[in-house]
């Protein structure tokens, strides 16, 4: 709780790297990141928020059960874990850092990148302490990606093309077209309708015409 209410992002992600809990709660029932952003440390409250352990990545990297072949390449997790773990969100940085890093920037391994976000996903869903924030990030990424899928099959500029389209502004007013919907695809794509995240973002985004 301390790093977190000092403000000090560093000292507050090493704590975490280093396993430090995220949902334990203080003596007034509050976690580290409800008193951060209870004192207006909102930067530590993204890191916190953010904070995905690269151990739970790696699992997919070792076969499970029956498989006989990991879900994600051993050599894929780095590239991954730093994208999961990325605080930006915005669309353009996501293609940016695939685009990148030549490991990611193939069809075969965005492919299996976004099907492990995919399990990611259902496991914040359908897991004891529901994380639907976490839930939703995976999602959002996991469609980011099959976007790329689609632009590195399909267009001879490849993820140029893509951050092209994404930036790309309206005639009229500079309006993001291409990037509004994106955005909006994503979030009408998730799979778990009951989430209260998403009838949140339903609410405040549907009478929002583009």
């Amino acid at each position: 709780v301390f790093p977190a209410n000092s403000g000090n992002k560093e000292i507050t992600w090493m704590m975490l790297e280093a396993g430090a809990e995220t949902d334990v709660v203080n003596s007034v029932g509050r976690t580290a990141a409800q008193m951060a952003a209870f004192v207006g440390q909102h930067d530590c409250v993204t890191v916190i928020n953010n904070f995905f352990p690269r151990e739970r990545l790696d699992y997919y990297t070792k076969p499970q059960g029956l498989d006989k072949e990991p879900k994600l390449p051993v050599k894929l997790a780095g590239p991954l874990h730093k994208i999961i773990t990325t605080t930006n969100m915005h669309p353009v940085k996501i293609v940016l850092l695939v685009k990148e890093n030549p490991l990611l920037a193939e069809v075969e391994a965005l492919q299996k990148c976004y099907r492990v976000l995919d399990l990611i996903c259902e496991k914040c869903m359908k897991q004891k302490d529901m994380n639907e924030v976490l839930a939703m990030k995976m999602h959002y990424i996991s469609c980011i990606f099959q976007k790329c899928i689609t632009f590195l099959k399909e267009r001879e500029d490849k993820l140029d093309g893509l951050i092209k389209s994404l930036l790309k502004g309206r005639d009229k007013d500079g309006f993001p077209v291409y990037q509004e919907k994106l955005i909006r695809e994503s979030i009408r794509k998730f799979p778990y309708c009951e989430a209260t995240l998403l009838q949140q973002l339903v609410r405040s985004i549907a009478p929002v015409e583009i």
